[in-house]
Order: structure tokens, then C-alpha cells, then sequence
């Protein structure tokens, strides 16, 4: 495409236009990932600083299955807000969903201790351990999550597919239910649920979950 086509709208003409709206941009998280990562990268390309657009592009760009991407863009993001704990733990998310969990350890670290008292940083942290062979590091953190939130939904259903993987799917069903039972649970805790039911030979029950 011709190099005019690739600039963005808002520097057509050498204007710069105004972010969106806050109400606009909470209206768009709404939306499916990828209308939300094509809105976020426009925003990002407009206003290259925006920390806000970074985190919300790799965050969808790691539901898309595009984690290298999602790890560039956090770590650019970084190198101006280094403290910038959401960055931090969406970066360590990308490297967990590109398989290579290994270097996004340090930035979970980071984000741990920054805030110790955030459950989400240590239940992140418990994936990367599992996923970096470190499963005693990875129990650890997954208690201390578990002390600070111990019906969190997100920190349950991590600890109950490491269940599965080391082959416990019993031990995995309990979790899961007792995540799926919380007013939070998302469809992909419903989904993991029947899975490991499935797994079992539950057959009926899982197919009535889906």
C-alpha cells in the first residue's frame, strides 16, 4: 500500500486529535478483542505515549493468541512508566501465552513486590513458575494468593489446570467448581469445567456446561 494509506487518521494532514473519551474508551472494552485491539492500536499510533492504549492493546492482542506482539508493545510501554505495575503483569501474561513464561518472571517479580497484597501478581507468578519447571516456587506463590483471595475465581481456575496438567483431574473438578460457583467466573472457567469433566468420562455434565 502506498505509504499515505499507512498513515493514521489522526495524523492526516500533520493534525493530532485528541484521545478518546473516557466513556468511548470504556464503551469500546466492552467489545470483542479484536474490535478492541484495531481501536487500541489506532489510539496507540495517534499517541504513542499512552500508557493506557498499550496495556489495553496487549491485553487483547494476548486473547487473540499474539503474545510476542503483546510483549513488544508492553515492553516498549515500559521503558517510559517502568513502575507501572499493570504493565508489568501484562507483560509477564504475554510471555506465559507465547509459551516462554521464563522471561516474564522477573517483571512478575517486580509487580509482587511493588504491590504484595495483590493476589493477581502472585497467581501470574504461580504460572510461570509451573510453566518454567519451578513447581515448588509455583505452589508458593499460588498459597499466598490463595491467603489473600481465597475464592478468586481467576487464581482458582490457574491452580486447577496445573491440577490437570500434572494429571489430577479430581483435584482440578473441585477447584473449578468452587470457581465456577463465585459470582465472578467467567465462560472460560465454565469451559475449563467441562473440559476436565470430559476428561473423566462426565460426559453428560460436561456436555450440558457447553
Amino acid at each position: 500500500a502506498p505509504a499515505a494509506a499507512q498513515t493514521p487518521p489522526a495524523a492526516a494532514g500533520g493534525a493530532v486529535s485528541a484521545p478518546a473519551s473516557p466513556e468511548r474508551r470504556a464503551e469500546i472494552e466492552r467489545a470483542d478483542a479484536l474490535t478492541r485491539s484495531v481501536f487500541w492500536r489506532a489510539e496507540l499510533a495517534a499517541h504513542p505515549s499512552d500508557a493506557e492504549a498499550a496495556l489495553r492493546l496487549a491485553n487483547a492482542l494476548i486473547e487473540l493468541g499474539q503474545g510476542e506482539q503483546a510483549a513488544t508493545i508492553a515492553q516498549a510501554a515500559l521503558a517510559a512508566r517502568p513502575m507501572d505495575r499493570d504493565l508489568l503483569m501484562t507483560l509477564g501474561r504475554a510471555h506465559i501465552a507465547r509459551g516462554e513464561a521464563f522471561f516474564g518472571i522477573a517483571a512478575l517479580e517486580q509487580a509482587r513486590d511493588l504491590q504484595p497484597c495483590d493476589w493477581r501478581a502472585w497467581s501470574l507468578l504461580g504460572v510461570a513458575y509451573q510453566q518454567g519447571r519451578r513447581p515448588a516456587d509455583a505452589e508458593a506463590a499460588w498459597a499466598e494468593g490463595l491467603r489473600l483471595a481465597p475464592e478468586q475465581p481467576a487464581l482458582l481456575a490457574n491452580i486447577a489446570m496445573a491440577r490437570m496438567t500434572a494429571g489430577d483431574a479430581a483435584a482440578a473438578e473441585t477447584l473449578l467448581r468452587r470457581a465456577a460457583a463465585q459470582p465472578g467466573a467467567g465462560l472460560k472457567v465454565q469451559q475449563n469445567l467441562a473440559l476436565v469433566l470430559g476428561l473423566q468420562g462426565k460426559s453428560t455434565e460436561a456436555e450440558a456446561l457447553l
